[in-house]
């Protein structure tokens, strides 16, 4: 090997270990995020890019109501730079150990008029408090967004542009994917356009979309059907003669089988609402939440392929 070879090639190492340290420093400055649920954390990635690093507090398919943080949670807390909660009642079960935390967090649902859990989809609300599942809402995901942006900012000051603007393309990308829905949910003749779940989760969405949502239970913690709850659910698919019916990937679909068993309809697969799947699950982005529950409540509906049914 030539002289001028081994110079070149030792040149190359010293600056390949000098980007190596750097890049590491980098990591190491970074501002770390944490997030109470794996959609919200999916949510701030994409807000904060390569500037921060974002974990979940709970894991892929973890229900998160009524969560009880162990003591390996609280230490994630105390070393995040910033900790990002859902609110509307739905992680009071972490905000009341942040209590005692010293470190700055946000409510991602800040701004957003959130409807109310009803005990049953036609009735007056059951509890008073609001439905949390407003991120299933592309464009309440756009509040989601933008509060994470702000907070970013706050702790961050010096990318603060870059986090708006991380969170103006990805509230593009919400706007396409809420157009992707209303387009195939008007293609529905009126009886098709009915969601039955398992939970209540969908009330946001179905209020985007012209569906009309019937559910068996109105919130995830609530797995124990009625048999009112049941009988009410028989009679509206019966009634509205819905083709499919569906439940959540966090909750037992037992007596949504039943519902299809006394009814014409067919239980038509898998929705996903709390949390995400693993990365090489069908949901691995919120994303990817949208579209494979959009996707397989059209297919339902229709009885068409799931390949063909979203444009």
């Amino acid at each position: 090997m030539s002289a001028a070879r081994r110079i070149i090639i030792a040149t190359l190492v010293v600056v390949a270990v000098a980007c190596t340290a750097c890049d590491t420093r980098d990591v190491a400055d970074r501002p770390r995020v944490l997030a109470t649920f794996t959609v919200l954390a999916d949510i701030a990635r994409n807000v904060a890019g390569h500037h921060a690093d974002v974990s979940s507090l709970t894991k892929f398919g973890a229900e998160i109501h009524g969560y009880e943080p162990t003591p390996g949670d609280l230490h994630k807390a105390s070393d995040a730079s910033l900790v990002v909660v859902n609110g509307l009642h739905l992680d009071d079960w972490f905000e009341r150990f942040l209590a005692d935390i010293d470190v700055p967090r946000i409510v991602a649902s800040d701004g957003i008029a959130p409807l109310p859990i009803r005990a049953d989809p036609g009735g007056s609300p059951a509890t008073g408090k609001p439905n949390p599942h407003a991120w299933m809402s592309p464009l309440e995901a756009k509040t989601y967004a933008d509060n994470i942006a702000r907070g970013l900012a706050r702790i961050d000051p010096g990318h603060a542009d870059a986090y708006h603007a991380n969170a103006e393309r990805y509230d593009a990308r919400l706007d396409d994917e809420r157009a992707r829905l209303v387009t195939a949910i008007d293609a529905l003749p009126d009886n098709e356009r009915a969601l039955v779940t398992c939970e209540g989760a969908f009330s946001y969405l179905a209020r985007d979309t012209g569906l009309t949502e019937h559910y068996i239970w109105p919130v995830n913690s609530e797995q124990e059907a009625t048999p009112q709850q049941m009988r009410r659910t028989v009679d509206f698919v019966r009634d509205r003669r819905v083709p499919a019916v569906f439940c959540e990937s966090t909750v037992n679909n037992a007596p949504m089988q039943q519902v299809a068993r006394s009814t014409d309809a067919r239980l038509a697969g898998t929705l996903y609402v709390d949390s995400l799947s693993e990365p090489d699950g069908p949901v691995p982005t919120y994303l990817d939440l949208l579209r494979h529950d959009l996707t397989t409540i059209i297919a339902g509906l229709t009885g068409k392929d799931a390949d063909h049914v979203v444009p």
